[in-house]
């Protein structure tokens, strides 16, 4: 550790009225570092107070450094202040940044710590002899790619846009679709070294306050050096680090992040990453996907319980298959029986060891699949399990029903729309084969309960992970209407239990409608009868 920094890693000191000595500091914390710009100048017409600059190169717009900082500073009078060192302090600094520079967005800095950290992000900090505070010039330019298609989370119908590494982007795409003066966004800092800008959303009518609360002490009690990407900030936010299900739902889609913002829920947009987190989450909101909402309630719903089926499949198909062609065959029927009998004339393994053969194959596959660059990763995973699949069986290493089980075990695995949920009912399905090879299906309906109970215990920031909603009385009803289900959009008039209390509602026209129009009935026929 040098002589400036102390142990929570900042800067020590503060600015000094003597420019020298404010560069000789700034010089000694900067060396070698090649990619700072630093100039020392004699600013105004008359030559009269000395300056000195100091910005990124690369991250910082250069044209506008020249155009709006350096030329008015060089050109324009500076009056020569009299009065004590206090006085013309202020009236010089207050001179230059309210009659020299043609900025909008300067922030006054004050200590070594402070002038680093905006430069190092990209801004331009300019030191004034005489002045015992810096003024920082916002001026970042940050290199980034263009807005492009959710790659991780494709929908049929819905805006195609996503997420970018640059955190301003990301709550621009945001605000973009909620012009409402109430969503608030609260710049925060995490890392001790690599200082990354998060941004905390949230709709200010909406959240709860606890929630809130709760997950601002956390951010501050992050503790690391580097955060280089939000599923960085998701590890470290997450207290119950013993379950393989995720607490906290990401996302790479504006839409649907704009879609949460108004449930009441809170948002983290952190620099460098193009996946936002959305906090709290429950088990279901991993099964709704975008384009849910973009198309008729019939299809959604047939879709959602097909995303439910497809976990269940996922978890239990090869653990049911084991625990009932290796202890339970009397509950199959006799020509099943001897179909499966057939197909495993000279298979030298048993059963949990063919289906962990070909069950380890199809994860290697999927893992060499994703590694490999562009299509060829999607081409490799699917000719690849064929392949492999067809050469097992001919070999006599495995039987084609084992095959069949652990295709339609992946198939069913692709269809959870959350990649962080597939992963967990992925290693959950190796628990499940491990309890059904021990003690067949009372190890498969042990390993059930086990997972109901492990799902009923978590929470995530305070709701209940399993079932985060209310059970009041008259009220059961509305839980299903987004759930298991996708009801239409005029019948879900309550916003989920993430909202807080007095602003569930919203919208009671549905109601006064309904009831308008009973009284309206009522009316006609009685018009009617006295006609």
């Amino acid at each position: 550790m040098d002589h400036f920094h102390g142990r929570d890693q900042k800067i020590k000191g503060r600015l000094s009225r003597q420019l020298t000595k404010n560069i000789y500091l700034i010089e000694e914390i900067l060396k070698d570092c090649n990619d700072i710009v630093k100039k020392e100048f004699v600013s105004g017409s008359g030559r009269n107070v000395k300056a000195y600059i100091l910005y990124t190169d690369g991250l910082t717009k250069t044209e506008m450094i020249e155009e709006s900082i350096l030329r008015p500073l060089l050109n324009q009078t500076i009056p020569d202040f009299k009065g004590d060192a206090a006085s013309k302090e202020k009236e010089l600094y207050g001179y230059v940044t309210k009659e020299v520079l043609e900025m909008a967005d300067l922030k006054e800095l004050l200590s070594l710590e402070d002038v680093v950290t905006q430069v190092l992000a990209g801004n331009t900090v300019l030191l004034l002899d005489g002045c015992a505070k810096g003024v920082m010039i916002s001026s970042k330019l940050f290199p980034t790619r263009g807005v492009q298609t959710a790659d991780q989370e494709v929908a049929m119908r819905g805006p195609k846009d996503s997420f970018t590494e640059n955190l301003r982007f990301n709550t621009a795409l945001i605000r973009r679709r909620i012009r409402d003066s109430r969503l608030k966004v609260k710049q925060l800092v995490a890392g001790e070294r690599s200082k990354t800008d998060v941004s905390l959303m949230y709709m200010d009518d909406l959240v709860k306050k606890d929630i809130l609360k709760d997950i601002e002490n956390r951010l501050e009690q992050v503790s690391m050096d580097g955060i280089l990407d939000s599923g960085m900030l998701e590890q470290l936010l997450v207290r119950d680090f013993r379950t393989a299900f995720p607490c906290i739902q990401s996302t790479q889609r504006p839409d649907k992040t704009a879609s949460a913002l108004l449930e009441g829920r809170i948002v983290l947009v952190t620099d460098n990453s193009p996946e936002v987190l959305i906090l709290p989450a429950s088990f279901h909101s991993f099964f709704q996907a975008s384009d849910d909402y973009y198309i008729r309630w019939e299809a959604a719903s047939f879709a959602r319980i097909l995303r439910y089926a497809a976990a269940f499949l996922s978890v239990c198909f090869p653990a049911f298959y084991v625990a009932v062609a290796s202890f339970h065959t009397e509950v199959l029927p006799t020509a099943l029986i001897l179909s499966f009998a057939q197909a495993r004339q000279g298979i030298p393994f048993p059963v949990v060891l063919e289906v962990l053969i070909m069950e380890l194959a199809f994860e290697l596959l999927r893992e060499a699949g994703i590694r490999l660059p562009g299509q060829l990763g999607g081409t490799i995973g699917i000719v690849g399990g064929l392949i492999v699949g067809q050469a097992a069986v001919d070999a006599g290493i495995v039987s084609t029903i084992v095959v069949i089980v652990v295709a339609l075990t992946a198939i069913a695995s692709f269809s959870v729309p959350n990649e962080a949920m597939a992963t967990a009912f992925r290693i959950l399905k190796f628990f499940f084969i491990f309890m059904a090879a021990l003690w067949g299906l009372y190890g498969f309906f042990l390993a059930w309960l086990v997972l109901i109970v492990h799902l009923a215990s978590l929470e995530s920031f305070g709701e209940p992970y399993l079932m985060a909603d209310e059970w009041e009385q008259g009220e059961r009803r509305e839980k299903y209407k987004d759930y298991y289900l996708r009801l239409p959009l005029f019948t879900m008039w309550k916003r989920p239990v993430y909202t807080r209390e007095g602003a569930r509602i919203r919208r009671s026209i549905p109601r006064k409608k309904r009831n308008l129009g009973k009284e309206g009935n009522q009316k006609k026929q009685e018009e009617g009868s006295h006609e």
